[in-house]
């Protein structure tokens, strides 16, 4: 009975990550947050690849510290943690793409400032 309760304890202890993990997840960020500042302050990239650039740095940094930091993964520990995040992610992105669509078909809907009402009816 005790070394079940220490096999768990263990278990536990290897989801966190080591000190090496760490600085490897810091020094990875450092570096992806540099080249974003230097891509965009330093002019190193196109104008027109300008975003592309920070969108991919951005996606990269993400990951670095989804895996560095949070600890999600494919391990069988932290499976249920990685289905969660993804379901979380989807909603979100559900919720945002649907404010961004209301909010798009209600500025075409809308009646322009310079139009009279009286206009409008003629219009129709």
């Amino acid at each position: 009975m005790k070394t079940a309760h220490l096999h768990t304890g263990s278990a536990a202890h290897a989801a966190h990550g080591s000190l090496k993990g760490y600085a490897i997840g810091f020094a990875l960020s450092l570096v992806l947050t540099l080249a974003s500042f230097g891509a965009v302050m330093g002019g190193f990239v196109p104008k027109g690849m300008g975003l592309a650039a920070i969108v991919l740095l951005c996606v990269a940094q993400l990951v670095v510290q989804l895996v560095f930091f949070l600890h999600i993964g494919t391990s069988a520990d932290q499976r249920m943690n990685t289905a969660i995040f993804v379901c979380t992610g989807t909603l979100i992105a559900i919720i945002v793409a649907g404010s961004l669509w209301v909010m798009h078909n209600a500025n075409v809907n809308m009646m322009p400032m310079d139009m009279s009402p009286e206009r409008a009816r003629l219009r129709d």
